[in-house]
């Protein structure tokens, strides 16, 4: 978001609202208001959280080789111990898009985080794998709320010129600096303890952070977008005001009649959304194409994210050697997503999605097939990681810019689960694949998954540069 802060105030004589559709008038006040101190403020409260789930993501990986040595785990367990939480993300994320599109986005983002906590520290004390495998059921119903509705949320706080950048920060401090330096917190984690159970106090770490952001994100405002749509036209307008004067907290100085009531009566008298709006005639086209692109890269990322850390185990690697390597692949994680970021306000999300998906076969390819050397092996590992987020950074901008506001919280969080659900199945297969034919058989299935993902998203309607979507 290269467009420089601003904090001047709105002059309260400023002309009323031009007449027009409260989403217009909404999409107009951004982008006469710009960017402020308060949008940054936003952002920051939303990765912080996002930052510390991305850590959670990758703690079955990290732990996965030290699991297997002292709890005598095959690749199929370790994966299954993945599937738990990735099914339990996806449940989490349609629970969070039904729940969001009816109380708000607000609400939702610190009882997720709670119960993310709450898991981590049962996984910390797990006895046995059943135990083991029911806490990481749990952090994943956390993992799952906290990531959809962080989407909506800042989709729903820009204008489309700054959307894409906004949004696409999520996977920087998600897929980008969280699975880049979860590998280096593994590392100093196990290098201040030990013993066969020193994998127990990753787990218990990470849940200090997680109560620490639901305190930061006590001043976060909710979005005037759901406000103006669920009829709270007064309240939208006075957050657009703390946006327009960069203030979260305190006493405004003034308010701006941004959003007129008077010509938008039937903005939020619509009709209260059903699940099955989705898969209608008007929507059905994108939410089954997105939902098969997501379901495909998903289940490339996760089962390259819980399996690598073996694979590089059983090539005679250290368990710290693994994860440094890891750290290193992982690179390409933040390279991708701040490409993605930078590019969404450059290129239509098709053709951002089309060249991640070509990279990614590439990338799957030369890994199973020419990764000779430790080299090799780190560029095409890294090349992969930078295909795949990619790929999911422009699916989360692409997926809400689909619908209106009073189904896009559900539409978006059904298609996120259902990447999620792949995502948890899919290292079962990977794992099983690993176990019998080696590397390059499970990563020539990986490259197929891209081709599959590069087809799909052909079919979506294009929404670069578009304001969002409203009824009529």
């Amino acid at each position: 978001m290269s467009v420089p802060t601003t904090n001047e105030k709105p002059s309260p004589i400023d002309p009323p609202p031009e007449a027009g559709s409260l989403s217009e008038q909404i999409e107009a006040s951004y982008s006469k208001i710009g960017l402020t101190t308060a949008h940054f403020g936003i952002v920051a409260m939303v990765l912080f959280g996002v930052f510390f789930d991305a850590i959670e993501q990758n703690a079955v990986g990290i732990t996965g080789p030290l699991l297997r040595e002292s709890w005598g785990l095959g690749g199929t367990e370790i994966g299954l111990l993945n599937t738990a939480t990735f099914t339990a993300v996806a449940l989490g994320r349609i629970l969070a898009g039904a729940v969001m599109d009816r109380f708000g986005r607000r609400t939702l983002l610190g009882a997720n985080l709670l119960v993310f906590a709450f898991g981590s520290l049962l996984c910390a004390f797990a006895p046995n794998y059943e135990v083991l495998v029911g806490a990481r059921f749990l952090v994943g119903l956390g993992l799952g709320g906290e990531i959809a509705v962080a989407v909506i949320m800042l989709s729903e706080f820009f204008s489309a010129k700054h959307r894409g950048t906004a949004v696409g920060m999520i996977n920087v401090a998600a897929a980008g600096l969280g699975n880049m330096l979860a590998p280096l917190f593994g590392v100093i984690v196990f290098a201040i303890f030990t013993g066969d159970d020193r994998w127990r106090w990753l787990f218990g770490l990470l849940v200090l952070p997680a109560l620490a952001v639901v305190f930061y994100r006590r001043s976060l405002p909710e979005t005037p977008r759901f406000l103006a749509a669920t009829g709270r036209v007064a309240e939208a307008n006075t957050v657009i005001n703390r946006l327009a004067q960069g203030k979260l907290r305190g006493t405004l100085d003034s308010e701006v009649q941004y959003l007129n009531v008077d010509t938008s009566v039937d903005d939020h008298a619509a009709p209260r959304a059903r699940w099955t709006e989705m898969f209608g005639r008007r929507y059905r086209r994108s939410t089954l194409a997105l939902g098969i692109a997501v379901c495909m890269s998903y289940a490339a990322q996760i089962s390259m994210l819980t399996l690598i850390p073996v694979i590089l185990t059983e090539r005679g690697m250290s368990i710290s050697s693994a994860l440094w390597y890891t750290l290193v692949m992982q690179s390409g994680s933040l390279i991708g997503a701040l490409t993605a970021a930078l590019i969404a306000r450059k290129l239509p999300r098709k053709v951002t999605l089309t060249g991640g998906a070509v990279l990614g076969i590439v990338a799957g390819l030369g890994f199973g097939f020419f990764a000779t050397s430790i080299g090799l092996v780190l560029f095409f590992g890294a090349l992969f990681n930078f295909s795949v987020i990619i790929l999911n950074t422009t699916i989360w901008l692409f997926a809400p810019e689909q619908y209106p506001t009073r189904i896009r919280g559900l539409a978006t969080s059904v298609i996120l689960a259902l990447g999620s659900l792949s995502g948890g199945l899919f290292p079962l297969i990977a794992g099983a694949v690993l176990d019998s034919s080696g590397v390059g058989a499970m990563f020539a299935m990986l490259a197929g998954l891209f081709i599959v993902c590069g087809i799909a998203v052909q079919f979506p309607k294009e929404t670069f540069g578009q304001p969002m979507p409203e009824d009529g």
